[in-house]
């Protein structure tokens, strides 16, 4: 069996060896992979696996010995699922590998906007302190997240371990989802998604992308936000109208973002996101610890092998 990762320096940058992949057969790993590069490098595969390229219904249709395609991630809009299926094609994502990991990251967001500590040791750093005429000062207005109010956009598995956390820091939660299901054992509210936005002091997206909520952050709904208050996108880019959120930071509409996925990435040099005031740039790096990556790592290999017996597992086609 053929097996051949085509953008493998993403969950393996030199920390994380393929090995359970590799022993389920001829295995071949590339870093990373061009749209030029795809069809010759996977002409003979019989299993793809696949991160952030993209596997279209023509490369599909060139691609006459595949049989499996496991997507390295939970996202699989890469992937053309309708053209593979059409094909007889498996195709399997890791749907849980992340949860703390990503939660954990919009918390330290979240810390950044109400204690900017990083921002205090660089002027530590520059003398500001030792030139201080008081024997403490601040740059930045320091609150607490007690008493303040989070809205979470999306209410799956990150999204409620996300309102764990702030039910721990005695935050009040706001939730939307299209999908309710069973409430969680901290307490919190459901909450229509342009009052979520009128009331909360952060709001977070955990939602997945839809041609109904692309760009579903817009100028309405920023325009609704407290001036004070922050938003947080770790989920899928193309949520939040980057021009719209441009403008709202420049105008003051809005305390302050913090992206970690941007609509094209990498972000393009001349991004007018790069030049926005109050916006926390990072380069979608909430999902990447090391546990979380080892943790696809052993899915991916458990997808693989469930495939070659027979009964494949997380099947999103």
């Amino acid at each position: 069996m053929k097996i051949v990762a085509l953008d493998g320096a993403t969950l393996n940058p030199g920390d994380n060896p393929w090995e359970d992949v590799a022993r389920l057969g001829s295995f071949v790993c590339y870093e990373r992979t061009a749209p030029g590069q795809l069809l010759e490098r996977a002409s003979d595969a019989e299993v793809l696996l696949v991160n952030k390229v993209a596997i279209s219904a023509e490369s599909i249709s060139r691609l006459p010995k595949l049989r499996f395609i496991s997507v390295t991630a939970t996202g699989y809009n890469m992937v053309d699922v309708k053209a593979a299926r059409a094909r007889g094609i498996t195709v399997s994502n890791v749907p849980i590998y992340g949860t703390d990991t990503v939660a954990e990251y919009v918390f330290a967001l979240i810390l950044n906007f109400y204690r900017q500590p990083q921002l205090h040791s660089e002027l530590v750093k520059a003398g500001e302190w030792t030139r201080s005429a008081e024997w403490t000062f601040w740059r930045s207005p320091l609150a607490e997240l007690a008493g303040k109010t989070i809205g979470i956009v999306g209410f799956g598995r990150i999204g409620r371990r996300v309102g764990e956390l702030a039910a721990a820091f005695k935050m009040k939660v706001l939730a939307n989802d299209t999908f309710k299901g069973n409430p969680p054992s901290y307490g919190f509210g459901w909450c229509e998604v342009p009052e979520l936005f009128a009331q909360s002091d952060v709001v977070s997206l955990h939602c997945n992308l839809t041609p109904e909520n692309t760009r579903m952050v817009n100028a309405a709904l920023l325009g609704r936000m407290k001036k004070s208050a922050y938003l947080i996108n770790a989920a899928r880019g193309p949520l939040v109208d980057e021009a719209a959120l441009v403008s709202a930071l420049k105008g003051g509409a809005i305390g302050g973002a913090a992206l970690d996925v941007v609509s094209a990435e990498p972000i393009a040099a001349d991004s007018p996101l790069l030049s926005a005031p109050n916006l926390t740039l990072t380069p979608h790096i909430a999902w990447a610890t090391l546990e979380a990556r080892r943790r696809l790592m052993r899915q991916t290999a458990e997808n693989v092998a469930g495939f070659l017996a027979g009964n494949p597992i997380n099947i999103v086609n």
